[in-house]
């Protein structure tokens, strides 16, 4: 059994490991989300492909879902000491190592994945992890002006591409950023401000212009059916789905999606901010429309959304169960029943 599954991160990651739990002898390809990246401290930062590999790999912070497990931060340290910032953005030394070889390799001109294989190298994470593209993508957010004055020191990639190219809303959509907004690095919104000042738009600056990388296709065409983990549908399966020929190849599959929102909140993290940005509803009848039935064949909804949603959305087969992932087992139970819907007959 082939299975490609579109991850962002933690749950992304934390789904990943309940699958390799249920379909032990399937062959998995992940493609990962490089919308997030980021360049800190002249370092290239991949935060997605990341927390699938030290999750997999047995090296994550289980508490936190991010981040090395162990972790120690004397360097952080010494750059507040230089007053170097910046200071909202924490990576520890364990981490530190990861992105100084990443960033080693891309300089003498490996694309990333070939930089994320030789990653694996280390912690085989028993999948097959590809970034959605070699080329840079990053999603930045637009916002008004005044809301984001600070510390942004040590950072790069942050620019005016989304406010002054019409920024759209969310991958797909499309309205202009007056002059008085201006776009601010996806992470700067999501770690500093905690997607506390409302969006304006999102945009994945690149995504037109990027190329799947190699093995993204050919996969997703051998692939038996595609998941879609409990991911934000914005900013990481959605900014995954920009990258053109994505969506085309993963439409042409059987394809099953996790709800990431469970009675009317996100199960974590802020991607209620982002649906509101793209104008849709938090809830998983809302999100399973916004996949729409072109890409979506089934779909997941916990037990607390069952009514609301109902036996099916828009001819998308919805089916209910607990959807929280308080474990690996429970993970694993997620995952199953994922494949038992990817199963029925059509």
């Amino acid at each position: 059994m082939r299975i490609v599954v579109l991850a962002g991160g933690i749950g992304g990651a934390r789904f990943l490991r309940g699958l390799k739990v249920a379909a032990p002898d399937a062959e998995i390809t992940v493609i990962g989300n490089t919308g997030d990246d980021i360049t800190l401290f002249g370092l290239r930062v991949c935060p997605d492909l990341d927390t699938v590999m030290y999750t997999l790999g047995g090296g994550i912070n289980e508490e936190q879902g991010w981040g090395r497990a162990d972790e120690t931060f004397s360097v952080r340290a010494e750059l507040v000491g230089y007053s170097v910032g910046p200071s909202w953005f924490t990576l520890g030394d364990r981490d530190f190592a990861t992105h100084i070889v990443r960033t080693q390799m891309l300089d003498a001109g490996y694309p990333l994945s070939a930089v994320t294989a030789a990653l694996c190298e280390r912690w085989r994470p028993g999948v097959r992890l590809i970034p959605m593209s070699d080329d840079r993508v990053e999603t930045h957010v637009v916002i008004a002006g005044d809301d984001v004055a600070g510390d942004v020191s040590g950072v790069s990639g942050v620019s005016e591409k989304a406010a002054g190219s019409g920024g759209q809303a969310g991958p797909a959509g499309g309205r202009s950023a007056p002059a008085s907004r201006r776009a601010i690095h996806f992470q700067e919104w999501w770690v500093r401000l905690h997607a506390s000042v409302p969006a304006e738009s999102i945009t994945a600056v690149g995504a037109e212009d990027a190329k799947p990388a190699p093995g993204v296709l050919e996969a997703i065409e051998s692939a038996d059916f595609v998941l879609l983990p409990p991911s934000n549908p914005v900013v990481s399966v959605g900014t995954i789905l920009a990258v053109p020929g994505i969506r085309a190849a993963v439409e042409a599959k059987k394809v099953i999606g996790i709800s990431p929102i469970i009675g009317g909140a996100p199960v974590r993290g802020m991607a209620d901010a982002c649906l509101s940005a793209i104008g849709v509803e938090t809830s998983a009848r809302a999100v399973a429309a916004h996949y729409g039935p072109r890409l979506l064949d089934g779909w997941l909804v916990d037990t607390a959304d069952a009514d609301a949603a109902g036996p099916d959305v828009d001819g998308i087969a919805v089916r209910a169960r607990p959807l929280l992932m308080t474990d690996v087992t429970a993970a694993a139970d997620i995952a199953a029943a994922a494949l038992e819907l990817a199963h029925e007959p059509t």
